[in-house]
């Protein structure tokens, strides 16, 4: 009458629990996680998710209010000022850039040569009472650092509706 069938399933998720072991213990649920990943065509989920990881890299930014205006800070460590290029189109700030290094070193009958590349663009909506006139820019010590003052007739734009 109550019969049970079990099925199995192989490829289920699996809740991740602390074990005794401390850290070997999770490095050895994280690989085993990650062998499980590959063995099935969709999207991988432990910290060794090769298949979602961004292209890309995207700066971290802050925008914050500041002395009658509002001060924007992007991180962009290696990079040159000049191969940082920034919008304003429409209120959206876009800022774009890329990285290149590259090295050679020849000792004792060897060579050694390393490239590295990588671009970034992220896209900020600013607040609509921003003076797009009063931009500046400035990188310091790999920090990207753009000043905009407020536009004193963005309030007198504002309008109340009542409703009826």
């Amino acid at each position: 009458m109550n019969e049970q069938t079990t099925i199995s399933a192989p490829h289920a998720r699996r809740a991740i629990e602390v074990k005794p072991e401390g850290p070997i213990g999770w490095l050895r649920d994280e690989i085993d996680r990650l062998f499980d990943d590959f063995s099935v065509n969709r999207p991988a989920r432990g910290i060794f998710a090769f298949p979602g990881l961004p292209r890309d890299a995207s700066p971290a930014v802050e925008l914050v209010e500041k002395d009658g205006g509002y001060r924007l800070t992007v991180e962009v460590p290696g990079i040159n000022e000049k191969d940082i290029d920034i919008e304003l189109a429409e209120g959206v700030l876009t800022i774009s850039g890329e990285k290149r290094e590259e090295s050679e070193t020849k000792e004792s009958g060897y060579l050694i040569s390393e490239r590295s590349y990588g671009a970034f663009r992220r896209q900020v909506t600013l607040p609509a009472d921003i003076d797009p006139d009063s931009l500046e820019a400035k990188v310091c010590d790999g920090v990207l650092r753009l000043d905009m003052k407020k536009d004193k007739t963005a309030a007198s734009k504002t309008r109340k509706i009542a409703i009826s």
